[in-house]
């Protein structure tokens, strides 16, 4: 039997890896040096509320009270890796994110969002979950 491999669907599933232990160990650990081992300059940040740069993320981590990044939906695309998540301490309250990681040579180097409040199934017109 022949093995088929695909390039493709191996870096998107390598990159994949990164985003989650990056994630991790940056918001979760609050391990600033994960910085250095799975983001790179010149970092560009489309969400609005942050400037591009990893000096942003320098300054914002360590003051985020009781963050926790909990993925639900996960997939990935050559480059990219998107992630669906609730996330608290982020915000006031808890909050659903649409996260898009774009790698370069193995690192993060481009990030994009959609956060929106999280409105409980029961109070949503369709009754459906926000993640």
């Amino acid at each position: 039997m022949t093995v088929t491999r695909h390039p493709e669907a191996d870096r998107a599933r390598h990159n994949t890896g990164i985003v989650l232990t990056a994630m991790r160990e940056l918001f979760g650990e609050k391990d600033l040096t994960a910085l250095d081992r799975y983001w790179a300059e010149p970092y560009v940040q489309h969400s609005p509320g942050m400037p591009s740069g990893l000096d942003a993320l320098r300054a914002a981590v360590p003051d985020l009270r009781g963050f926790r990044w909990e993925p639900q939906r996960i997939a990935a695309q050559g480059d990219l890796v998107f992630t669906h998540s609730v996330v608290h301490g982020w915000a006031p309250g808890p909050v659903a994110i649409v996260d898009i990681f774009r790698l370069e040579n193995g690192r993060i180097v481009e990030h994009w969002d959609v956060v929106q409040g999280l409105v409980p199934p029961e109070e949503t017109v369709s009754g459906e979950p926000m993640v």
